[in-house]
């Protein structure tokens, strides 16, 4: 038996949310890979603040990454591990970390935040209306960028 037979979720609904957690995942690892190599390269005048939140933020969407593969396995999916497949599906694109300044990094979170908030309220309103679980992960998530996104803006107020 599969886990959806305990759990009563509908099969063809649920594969439809594994597809666009799939894409998140996706996302969400090439977003990983940019916040490390943030971190590793930020310099300036705000070079502490942004070491230290790239830091928090990454270790954030190692946590995040795990909860949302773990939810396609729920769902009775399988989570690809391939970075070389979320680099040609991920709409989040590799950063080059050399290539900008302390405050190119943080627009650049900031902007990923936002689309990654537009994806995750999208697989929300096409959920199976009984999928609380994902609805919950993605709750919980939005909830942490949002307040990240508030936070990173008001840094970049001049």
């Amino acid at each position: 038996m599969s886990v959806l037979d305990y759990t009563k979720l509908d099969a063809a609904r649920s594969a439809k949310t594994i597809e666009a957690l799939s894409q998140l995942l996706a996302d969400m690892q090439v977003f990983y890979t940019n916040l490390r190599g943030f971190h590793w390269n930020v310099k300036g005048h705000l070079f502490y603040q942004l070491h230290a939140y790239f830091e928090e933020a990454y270790n954030s969407y190692a946590t995040h990454i795990d909860d949302i593969a773990e939810r396609i396995l729920q769902l009775g999916g399988q989570p690809d591990p391939h970075f070389s497949t979320y680099l040609k599906v991920a709409k989040v694109k590799e950063q080059c970390p050399k290539c900008v300044d302390e405050f190119g990094m943080a627009k650049n979170v900031l902007e990923t935040y936002g689309l990654l908030v537009q994806e995750e309220r999208a697989i929300l309103e096409r959920l199976d209306a009984g999928d609380a679980a994902t609805n919950d992960l993605l709750t919980a998530i939005i909830r942490e960028q949002e307040k990240a996104i508030w936070m990173l803006n008001a840094m970049l107020q001049k």
